[in-house]
């Protein structure tokens, strides 16, 4: 899609005359009129919006309350607005740009002007929106496990403390998750790790469509895996557990490994919990959960006994 521009201004004549020297240009593809402030804001919280042009002198909402407005909602900070002036006095541009106008433009404009300061402020919300996407996408790739798509462990231990630290507070349940699948090394050993690739992909998928939107799901290691259960008693844990296990279980695989079958041990343990103080007790009890469902024959749900 291209670029948007809204333009806010009273006069029916200078909105047509803006247009006129835009649509010339090329510049945008789509172009919305406003012929006051509070117009003008209703369309920016609707739509998707580049650029706006902003008369300063208009009835209702004039361009300064305009800018305040744009000012007290985040989500419009990065959008630059120009604002179109009459008064050659230096205290009026100074007291738009200090209210947060990113340029002006002095009416009568000449078309070249006009064009030229609204190329500039274009390119550089292109940067803008572009570097955007570029932190989000490196936020992403750091705590992102890049073969499953789940979170990776450094993320998951800083989100655990958070969390932790959260239930501690206002005293609501939370529980830890720790899952292991069952001899999984022989799954690697058989039909080489690109398979075993795709059964840790697949796990993954399944795990990921039982958190709700508040849970978290990490790859711990290896084939372990770790899945943060806030407002969540042990009970209601086990509850969950004995649901994933089963459909881990039933996964049908396709190619190489159609006939192979997955199984995992589960771990449990939660807070409030008397010898649970920090998150290296949580995590201490949930490992020792999930190795006596090891020891007393995989394919289980093992939790740590509730002691307050």
């Amino acid at each position: 899609m291209g670029h948007t521009i809204l333009i806010i201004d009273d006069t029916k004549s200078v909105r047509q005359q803006i247009l006129r020297t835009l649509r010339s240009s090329n510049l945008f593809s789509n172009y919305f009129e406003a012929t006051n402030g509070i117009e003008g804001f209703k369309t920016l919280l609707n739509e998707k919006i580049d650029v706006v042009l902003c008369d300063v002198e208009m009835p209702g909402m004039d361009g300064f309350k305009f800018l305040t407005m744009v000012n007290s909602r985040k989500e419009l900070h990065d959008i630059p607005v120009l604002l179109l002036t009459s008064h050659e006095e230096m205290a009026t541009k100074i007291k738009g740009l200090e209210q947060g106008a990113s340029d002006y433009v002095t009416k009568p404009f000449s078309p070249e002007e006009l064009l030229a300061r609204v190329k500039v402020q274009l390119k550089i919300k292109t940067l803008q929106d572009n570097l955007k996407q570029s932190n989000q996408l490196l936020q992403k790739l750091s705590q992102t496990d890049p073969l499953t798509e789940l979170y990776n462990r450094r993320h998951m231990m800083t989100t655990l403390e958070s969390e932790f630290d959260r239930s501690n507070r206002i005293s609501s349940p939370f529980a830890l998750m720790m899952i292991d699948l069952d001899h999984f090394k022989r799954v690697n050993d058989t039909y080489g790790h690109q398979q075993g690739d795709k059964v840790l992909q697949s796990i993954s998928w399944e795990i990921q469509e039982q958190l709700r939107p508040y849970d978290s799901a990490a790859r711990f290691g290896g084939e372990e895996f770790a899945l943060l259960l806030p407002e969540t008693t042990l009970g209601e844990a086990v509850v969950v557990a004995e649901r994933l296990r089963q459909r881990i279980s039933n996964v049908q695989f396709t190619g190489p490994i159609s006939g192979l079958k997955i199984t995992a041990s589960f771990g449990l343990a939660a807070i409030p919990h008397k010898k649970i103080n920090t998150t290296k007790d949580l995590i201490r009890l949930a490992d020792e959960a999930l190795y006596a469902a090891k020891h007393n024959g995989r394919n289980r749900v093992e939790s740590t006994p509730t002691d307050r």
